[in-house]
């Protein structure tokens, strides 16, 4: 496994062209170690956009999937977004497509959409607000109970937000991110039984959610927390048991140890990698920090629409039902 202590040359060239094209270098949480290392910031990936808004640089560098690059040239149109990855696509993303959402609208004529920023650029532009797996809850429960709500495109979170907000008129589009779907319940409770235990976090993307919430009401001694990858780490840091399981991918491991040391963080899959989350190389942040390589390019009518939803989930007061 490359790490960035046993590659100096390679932390040397990245700093000395991150500095000649003005970038700033976003990794999320998801990447191997050696990106993670490399980079200015590590988070999620809205909450990397929204830090590149205020850096001075004119280059922003987002080692992630193609829908969190295009998150941040919609928050910073005016700056250079490169994508050191080609064919980082997200299957999640691509459970919903244009059309099929623009069909689903004809038949909710009235509908609030609500998009998990997990989305294309251009499935954005045809929604109303976006949200992410911290607030989608937040969210959908401030949309008057009298409005059919579009709920895309993840079952799992939709799912969640609809046990937790018991909205009567909310539809949720049946897409799944092939990762997350995949920690399977049957897992959990294999994890929880060798150590009932173990305190439990799970991104509510996951396949194992419902078996999470039900362990949640059945063994006391495991504390279940339905949490986004931010939240994750911040949890790691408060927490005070000594092993903890964790429903997510397991590129956010090294960063939750990182974070409590004294705790073990053990994966309820193991194999819950993300291929496309390890497709930036070496060589592909390379060319696209001396090159330029893997430029985000919008139209800008699309631009100006799949913002819309960005800026309306940042600003409450510029949420549609509220100004209806």
């Amino acid at each position: 496994m490359l790490s960035i202590s046993t590659a100096p040359a390679l932390k040397e060239q990245v700093n000395e062209l991150r500095s000649r094209a003005d970038a700033v270098i976003l990794a999320h949480n998801y990447q191997p170690l050696w990106v993670k290392e490399l980079a200015d910031f590590r988070g999620d990936s809205l909450q990397l956009s929204r830090k590149a808004t205020t850096h001075p640089a004119s280059t922003i560098v987002f080692c992630g999937v193609e829908f969190m690059a295009e998150s941040a040239k919609l928050l910073s149109p005016e700056k250079r977004v490169l994508l050191p990855a080609a064919g980082a696509g997200c299957s999640l993303a691509d459970s919903i497509t244009t059309e099929q959402l623009a069909k689903w609208k004809t038949e909710y004529s009235d509908a609030i959409v609500v998009a998990y920023v997990n989305t294309s650029a251009a499935v954005k532009a045809l929604s109303d607000v976006c949200c992410t797996s911290a607030n989608a809850v937040e969210i959908v429960r401030e949309i008057p109970r009298d409005r059919t709500v579009l709920f895309l495109p993840d079952l799992f979170l939709g799912s969640y937000v609809a046990e937790r907000t018991r909205h009567p008129k909310l539809k949720v589009w049946m897409g799944e991110c092939h990762v997350h779907a995949g920690i399977a319940p049957e897992e959990l409770a294999a994890k929880v039984s060798a150590d009932p235990d173990a305190e439990l976090f799970i991104h509510p993307e996951c396949g194992c959610t419902s078996e999470a919430l039900y362990r949640a009401s059945e063994i006391p001694g495991a504390p279940v927390k339905l949490l986004s990858t931010t939240q994750m780490i911040e949890e790691a840091r408060r927490t005070s048991k000594k092993h903890v399981l964790v429903a997510t991918e397991i590129g956010i491991i090294n960063d939750l140890q990182a974070a409590n040391p004294g705790t073990v963080f053990e994966p309820v899959n193991p194999s819950a990698r993300c291929p496309y989350m390890n497709l930036v190389t070496p060589e592909s942040l390379i060319d696209s920090l001396a090159n330029g390589a893997g430029e985000v390019r919008l139209d800008l009518a699309t631009m100006e629409r799949a913002a819309q939803p960005l800026r309306a989930m940042l600003d409450p007061a510029l949420r549609p039902w509220r100004s209806a």
